[in-house]
């Protein structure tokens, strides 16, 4: 499978604390919500997206890492989920689950789409 932005949606900074901004031209869905562990305040640990004003969303470092290497590698979860597993020294399944789980809370906000893989 590849992970893509949902057109309209583009990467807008990363802060000194590594949280990454969305900017969005739209977004839907419950995942547009302050769950656990997200928001402006969220600590290292946070995997999922949170409103940052309307249309904007901020993912914290470790989103921001799944963010970047998904863009890095085309899309391809595998690749992705290899390489975070390999930074955080980590079971390749754990890094992988981590990472389905973080796609699917962005695509319920409606800022990731997964295609198949060519």
């Amino acid at each position: 499978m590849r992970v893509r932005p949902t057109p309209g949606v583009v990467a807008a900074s990363v802060d000194a604390d590594g949280c990454l901004e969305l900017h969005a031209a739209y977004a839907t869905g419950a995942g547009t919500g302050d769950g656990p562990g997200c928001g402006p305040g969220s600590g290292s640990g946070s995997v999922g997206g949170s409103p940052a004003g309307s249309g904007r969303f901020r993912c914290g470092p470790v989103g921001t890492a799944m963010w970047i290497l998904l863009r890095r590698h085309d899309g391809d979860a595998e690749i992705a989920a290899g390489m975070l597993a390999e930074l955080w020294n980590t079971a390749p399944e754990n890094a992988r689950a981590d990472l389905d789980i973080w796609v699917e809370e962005m695509r319920d906000a409606g800022l990731l789409c997964v295609q198949p893989a060519p």
